[in-house]
């Protein structure tokens, strides 16, 4: 189960991983906990009062057509987008947004869906959101409580059977070090560095690889990852630099997707090199 706070974070987090396992016959849901009806527009093509007027429509399609791209099934949450306020001071949070919902309302409706699904990896955001945007700290925090929560049979037993989660996971994909890596790869081999302006505005930023403990191979399904990315046409710029990076020079340079693992209640070796390492021979003991 990954868990995600707008439509197309599954296509910008995780998704070749979620791509490697559903062609090994995992069963991946995405849980969107919002709709997404604030977020920008950052195609410049469809920058019109037309997309603005049904953004929220576009939004529930796009998802749906990188949902099946990536191969996932997905639940909505149900939540309104906070948006991301700018400003000095900054402006309060809209009023009903997903930021300001109390944990009491929206860590249920994540329990729920956990005790349905029954998944024994969770994948979501780190204390700061990855970055941080209000409704990426809010993930975090209801997925947090949600794994809590989940197994503890006295919590909201009219939602389900308890189950417990074994290993939760935070993305760590935005790193300095693949950023660099990537850039040293491209200027060793006569091109232009892509990541320039990014670095540069981390200069302050510590580098999230220091807390990486499981990669993933998984650079045979970027091509997968980047199909899903463009379904959410409005989200990106397809000449932008999501894509600037040729696929060679990831696949060279760094080919794999990267976490940290943030819970486990089972043992597993670090570093690892498999979300399940672990999970598997104690599925196998219990069945």
């Amino acid at each position: 189960m990954a868990v995600h706070a707008h439509p197309d974070d599954e296509s910008s987090k995780g998704a070749a991983t979620m791509a490697k396992y559903v062609a090994e016959g995992v069963d991946v849901v995405v849980v969107t906990c919002t709709g997404g009806e604030r977020g920008s527009v950052l195609n410049p093509a469809l920058d019109n009062p037309q997309t603005w007027e049904n953004i929220s429509e576009i939004r529930r399609a796009e998802m749906d057509k990188a949902r099946e791209i990536l191969g996932v099934r997905q639940q909505w949450l149900g939540f309104v987008d906070s948006g991301l306020p700018e400003g000095d001071p900054l402006p309060p949070l809209p009023e009903g947004s997903f930021a300001v919902t109390p944990l009491e309302e929206s860590v249920p409706r994540l329990v729920e869906l956990i005790r349905q699904d029954r998944p024994h990896v969770m994948l979501t955001y780190d204390e700061n959101g990855g970055y941080p945007h209000p409704d990426h700290i809010m993930t975090h925090n209801v997925s947090m409580a949600a794994f809590e929560a989940a197994a503890d049979p006295d919590y909201h037993p009219e939602l389900g059977e308890p189950w417990q989660i074994s290993k939760v996971y935070y993305h760590m994909g935005m790193s300095r070090a693949r950023m660099e890596a990537i850039d040293k790869y491209i200027v060793d081999h006569g091109g232009e560095p892509v990541y320039e302006e990014w670095l540069a505005n981390w200069a302050k930023r510590r580098d999230t690889f220091t807390r990486v403990t499981t990669r993933i191979e998984c650079g045979e399904y970027f091509h997968v990852r980047d199909d899903a990315l463009r379904a959410h046409a409005t989200q990106v710029d397809p000449e932008g630099r999501w894509f600037a990076a040729s696929m060679d020079a990831q696949l060279s340079a760094w080919p794999t997707e990267d976490y940290e693992l943030a819970r486990s209640v089972i043992e597993s070796e670090i570093p690892e090199t498999d979300l399940f390492a672990g999970v598997r021979s104690s599925v196998k003991e219990t069945a």
